[in-house]
């Protein structure tokens, strides 16, 4: 398969050991996905960081939420039969699905976009309420008439829907509640208006009829969203012929909205693709290309936490108006850097 990225020899710029703990007694296993934007002329990430209490022998440990945002630990014996923990990411236990970690989100920023810190005064961002108790992952950031639209996943018991919080400051936030109800995630929201609409796409999932497919939304408003229209589906016997989700906003160019994607395959790797919205009608999918423009290849996509991925929700356009500098996560366990060239991306489009 083609792989047009070009990996930063700096790769991976942030691994668990790069943050503190949230609060004593809890281990960061991942920090993973981060949503990426510009402020005071400084290249930020929201970065995923995913927690857990050291594990202890024979034991498995995981923290939650409560509705009043405390935390609690449950503990359950590895040996007790009604236990299913075959997947690192997932725990069943008595017939309820569990996460392994609890995540929320926290900012860093970078004069060069590669080195990074975590700056003073700027608050973590963690799970709100009955929807939020199993934490909220992998933001994407839409910058629109001054204000940012911070669009996350909701996790708990109830099911798996897409967050919506506004920002101008990154200090104070207004929260807008569940803006997708379960299951749905890999929300990105267009950075600009198309005759008059927001637009976004997203990922709402099917157990029986249907898939795990990319839709569309439009809204007058930026928070009330309908006319849902599904644009981009699987392939079988292709690199994404498992599920197929939305990167981050998608780009404005001269030939179309270029949205790069990720998709999986039965075998759980995760790759990136991309296509191509027309200007006007973003609806109507005019290219996309066969296989992935970016494969796990080196030591840290192929092995960590959840192996085999390269997952990404945040990107910057350069000023040459051809480089994009993406932000991904590596095995669910890093953050690394990349770039790829538009053109590049152009030449394995195939039209419609």
């Amino acid at each position: 398969m083609i792989d047009i990225a070009k990996r930063f020899t700096q790769n991976p710029l942030l691994s668990p050991a790069a943050l503190p703990p949230s609060r004593e007694g809890l281990e960061i296993t991942c920090l993973l996905n981060p949503g990426v934007f510009q402020f005071e002329g400084k290249t930020w990430l929201l970065v995923r960081v995913a927690e857990r209490p050291k594990q202890k022998e024979n034991i498995i440990s995981f923290p939650i939420l409560t509705e009043t945002g405390a935390i609690q630990i449950i503990e359950i014996p590895t040996n007790d039969p009604e236990l299913d923990a075959s997947d690192a990411r997932v725990i069943n236990y008595k017939g309820v699905d569990y996460l392994t970690t609890l995540s929320h989100l926290r900012l860093v920023c970078s004069e060069d976009g590669i080195e990074f810190h975590e700056p003073e005064n700027y608050p973590p961002l963690v799970g709100e309420g009955m929807l939020e108790t199993f934490g909220i992952e992998d933001c994407r950031v839409a910058l629109l008439d001054g204000k940012y639209y911070l669009t996350f996943t909701s996790v708990s018991p109830n099911g798996v829907g897409v967050g919506l919080r506004t920002t101008t400051d990154w200090k104070n936030f207004e929260s807008h509640g569940m803006m997708l109800p379960p299951h749905n995630k890999d929300c990105a929201i267009f950075d600009a208006k198309i005759n008059g609409l927001y637009y976004a796409l997203h990922r709402p999932s099917s157990v029986d009829i249907g898939g795990n497919y990319i839709w569309i939304t439009s809204s007058p408003d930026g928070l009330h969203w309908g006319n849902h229209q599904c644009i981009i589906k699987t392939r079988a016997g292709l690199w994404d012929s498992k599920r197929v989700g939305a990167g981050a906003a998608p780009i404005k160019t001269e030939k179309g909205w270029l949205s790069i994607y990720h998709g999986a395959n039965a075998s759980h790797q995760y790759c990136l693709g991309a296509f191509l919205m027309d200007l006007e009608d973003p609806t109507k999918v005019i290219a996309r290309t066969e296989g992935p423009i970016m494969v796990p290849t080196t030591s840290y996509e192929l092995s960590g936490f959840f192996g085999n991925v390269v997952f990404t929700n945040g990107h910057i356009v350069q000023s040459d108006g051809d480089t994009i500098t993406i932000y991904y996560g590596a095995s669910d366990e890093f953050v690394c850097g990349a770039e790829f060239s538009i053109k590049d991306i152009y030449s394995l489009l195939k039209f419609n």
